[in-house]
């Protein structure tokens, strides 16, 4: 069989283990779903998400209202709809930029071995001793609370399990045939790193990379209630949840609605990524 007949048929089976696995279609949708709600927020909002009416503070959910408004009388419905952009945007870059240095990091541990190996291993274990959300807490009280802080701080933090995963992948990918051939015929390191290695190495990244984003979400929405994440009046799930604290009482659906929306997200991605993984573990089928 060639080799696009053989890339064809693995891609083949690994969608056929995807699609018989119900939990991780339903993570999926929840993904997908998502992704169009963010994509039309602009045309999915029946209401200006900032503008403040001081006769419908604090009404309970209705017609008009389908998720109630604050205590400034904003529609919560169209806040959480434009906050959808702003977890996702989140999550997708920052959950990127921690794959890309945990890829970049675990390829040059794995390959070269010996000093390489040892200083990068060191300084990932380094990393992996610091609590990583209340170090997260730190650089983000040091630095001006905003979106892109945010996402830089979180990816700056959270590469350490993929840089493990990549240089494992490494340290057996490294041996095999195809690698001795193509440094038999010159091919340079890194040819044979990015060309040869890498795309042998990516399932448990991908894996990785799925349940990256949802734990992105997750410090996202955390900050945003601790009041160091995304800054009023913008909106995000977790600063809605901050502004109904105040009025859980008498307020439930301020905090009830944009737990749900954290609790769905974060559970599609999580199903999604051990769906990826079951569909990628020969040792499964």
């Amino acid at each position: 069989m060639s080799a696009g007949g053989e890339y064809r048929g693995l891609w083949g089976q690994f969608v056929h283990n995807l699609g018989a696995n119900r939990l991780a279609l339903l993570g999926l949708a929840v993904v997908l779903g998502l992704l169009v709600v963010a994509a039309l927020a602009p045309w999915l909002t029946v209401h200006d998400p900032n503008a403040i009416d001081v006769e419908a503070i604090l009404l309970p959910p209705s017609l008009s209202h389908p998720f109630g408004t604050d205590e400034l009388g904003r529609d919560v419905f169209s806040r959480m709809v434009m906050g959808s952009r702003v977890s996702l945007e989140v999550g997708l870059i920052s959950a990127g930029l921690a794959t890309l240095i945990g890829v970049v990091l675990g390829a040059l541990a794995g390959y070269y071995g010996g000093w390489v190996e040892s200083t990068v291993m060191r300084f990932t274990d380094m990393m992996l001793c610091f609590p990583t959300f209340f170090l997260i807490l730190a650089v983000i009280a040091l630095l001006e609370p905003s979106i892109l802080n945010i996402m830089a701080v979180i990816g700056l933090t959270s590469w350490m399990g993929v840089a493990r995963l990549v240089r494992a992948e490494f340290l057996s990918l490294k041996e095999r045939e195809y690698v001795v051939a193509a440094k038999s015929l010159g091919a340079g390191d890194l040819r044979i790193i990015f060309r040869h290695i890498l795309p042998n190495a990516m399932a448990p990244v991908l894996v990785a990379a799925t349940l990256g984003v949802a734990g992105a979400i997750l410090v996202e929405s955390g900050l945003s209630f601790l009041g160091l994440g995304v800054q009023p009046p913008a909106a995000s799930w977790g600063n809605i949840l901050n502004q109904g604290k105040a009025n859980i009482e008498i307020a439930w659906w301020l905090s009830l609605f944009p737990g749900l929306a954290i609790l769905v997200t974060v559970l599609g991605y999580n199903l999604l990524g051990e769906g990826i993984r079951d569909a990628l573990d020969p040792r499964l089928h």
